[in-house]
């Protein structure tokens, strides 16, 4: 009965605070907290955390961290022309596809599976694995 007493009384407190703050708008920019502005996130930045987060559980196995390869794995694409020259459509084709120990264009001789193993991966993960290799690349 106290805790519950405690509890209500807590969230009373919470709900007049809240009406607090003068003339403020509450869809503001800026944290109220502190008065600096709130960081503005655009799809953009958004598609490469997310492919970012994609990139480190699927692809970094074999292109390392920092997408520059694993020794007798995963090529460099931070320097690739293949990439660089590529669109973002014949990106997605792609890694959707894989590269075969066959394929001509396969210079390690390991096998790049479809979607880097990963068969859960929608076109839209592999949208933002693309946006966030397209980051890095310099």
């Amino acid at each position: 009965m106290k805790s519950t007493a405690c509890a209500l009384t807590l969230a009373a407190a919470l709900a007049m605070f809240a009406g607090c703050g003068g003339d403020k708008e509450s869809s503001s920019s800026s944290d109220t907290n502190t008065g600096t502005a709130a960081p503005q996130v655009d799809n953009a930045m958004l598609a490469r955390a997310k492919g970012k987060a994609i990139f480190k559980s699927t692809c970094a196995a074999c292109h390392g961290e920092d997408g520059k390869g694993l020794p007798n794995l995963g090529k460099d694409w931070t320097t690739s022309e293949f990439i660089a020259n590529s669109t973002d459509e014949e990106m997605l084709e792609f890694i959707n596809a894989g590269r075969s120990i066959e394929d001509p264009a396969n210079t390690t001789g390991v096998l790049m599976p479809p979607k880097g193993g990963n068969p859960s991966l929608t076109d839209e993960d592999i949208k933002n694995v693309i946006a966030y290799m397209r980051s890095l690349v310099g």
